[in-house]
């Protein structure tokens, strides 16, 4: 008979790397939000379940019972074989640790396949997020990336840990956007839950780092609010303002949004700002959007647009929390970031 196990016990075999985790539920629950590092069998795709689940509700629990069961029969001896292939142990969840998940380590149990049940499914972990949020803090001290659009935070950011191994919290791949009102353009934001489970994930990866960078958002990211305690380290880190030329700026932009695939995206979000920018300007750049002369958009935006948010943004802080990073291009300012970074940590 398999075995129920609670989410603590699991999140902390999941640390140890000592057992797989499958998600059973459909693709588009499995999508929306899952246990960070899951794969997905599931039991019932995505037609299936809409099916049974309006069986359910039109007919009786018992007819859609019967229903599932005769669509979970015809798969299964597909669906065991893709847990037969899988080593070590394991454990499966759907939404509330209900029928879905209990069907399948019952039929796994007969076929000599052990896995555990995770207590409450999905929604057990959701809730030990939520609460895990409430009393977490960032330990590192922080070490913020500020600077105007295109100065290529996010590279620097993430050159940082690849190159030098340097503890960094990348808030804007764990949204999945870039924090602008472009920044969905190509991307497909995440939700808070799963923005929440990643995290948490990565916070606890990094939790006895001497020191973090990160990039200075605001409190929204696309489709997520970051938690107060992150707004609380940053407002209270050391601030690396980083200043790189126009030209340099303009070239990098480009490159991360590559306007040219994505122009109807590019007018579209433009014209949720347009009106906070003076007429003229503002009708220039929608010109320029249409007639693909990006560079030239791209340049009005940052000087009309960004540029003054950013400096006002910069004037919230004190001068005492203040470091300047004056470079020619994101190569320079890696390099002083760096020595910026052994100097106050040696």
């Amino acid at each position: 008979m398999f075995q129920d196990i609670s989410i603590e016990n699991l999140l902390i075999l999941k640390q140890q790397q000592k057992i797989k985790l499958i998600d059973v539920r459909s693709e588009s629950e499995f999508e929306n939000a899952t246990i960070p590092g899951s794969m997905n069998i599931p039991l019932f795709n995505d037609a299936e379940r809409a099916e049974v689940g309006t069986i359910y509700k039109q007919v009786s629990v018992q007819a859609a019972k019967e229903r599932g069961l005769e669509i979970a029969s015809a798969k299964l001896p597909q669906f065991v074989q893709q847990f037969a292939g899988l080593s070590g142990q394991k454990a499966v969840f759907c939404w509330r640790g209900g029928m879905r998940s209990k069907t399948t380590a019952t039929v796994l149990d007969l076929m000599g396949i052990n896995v555990f049940r995770l207590e409450g499914g999905y929604r057990s972990y959701r809730n030990w997020g939520v609460k895990k949020l409430d009393t977490l803090q960032l330990k590192p001290e922080a070490y913020v990336l500020n600077g105007c659009t295109g100065t290529g935070k996010t590279t620097i950011l993430r050159r940082l840990k690849k190159e030098k191994d340097y503890s960094i919290l990348d808030l804007e791949k764990l949204a999945n956007h870039r924090g602008s009102i472009f920044g969905q353009i190509g991307l497909e934001p995440h939700n808070q839950k799963k923005f929440d489970a990643l995290l948490i994930e990565e916070i606890e990866k990094i939790q006895t780092s001497p020191f973090v960078l990160f990039e200075g958002e605001s409190k929204r990211i696309g489709r997520v609010t970051l938690p107060d305690f992150i707004i609380k380290k940053k407002d209270q880190a050391i601030q690396l303002f980083i200043e790189i030329p126009m030209e340099e700026r303009v070239v990098h932009i480009l490159d991360d949004y590559k306007p040219w695939n994505y122009q109807k995206e590019c007018i579209e979000a433009f014209s949720r700002i347009k009106r906070r920018i003076h007429t003229p300007v503002a009708n220039q750049i929608e010109k320029d959007l249409k007639s693909e002369n990006y560079s030239h958009a791209v340049a009005q935006l940052l000087e009309y647009y960004y540029d003054p948010l950013y400096k006002h943004t910069e004037k919230q802080y004190p001068e005492t929390q203040k470091i300047y990073i004056k470079a020619n291009d994101t190569d320079d300012a890696l390099n002083q970031i760096c020595k910026w970074v052994k100097m106050k940590t040696h």
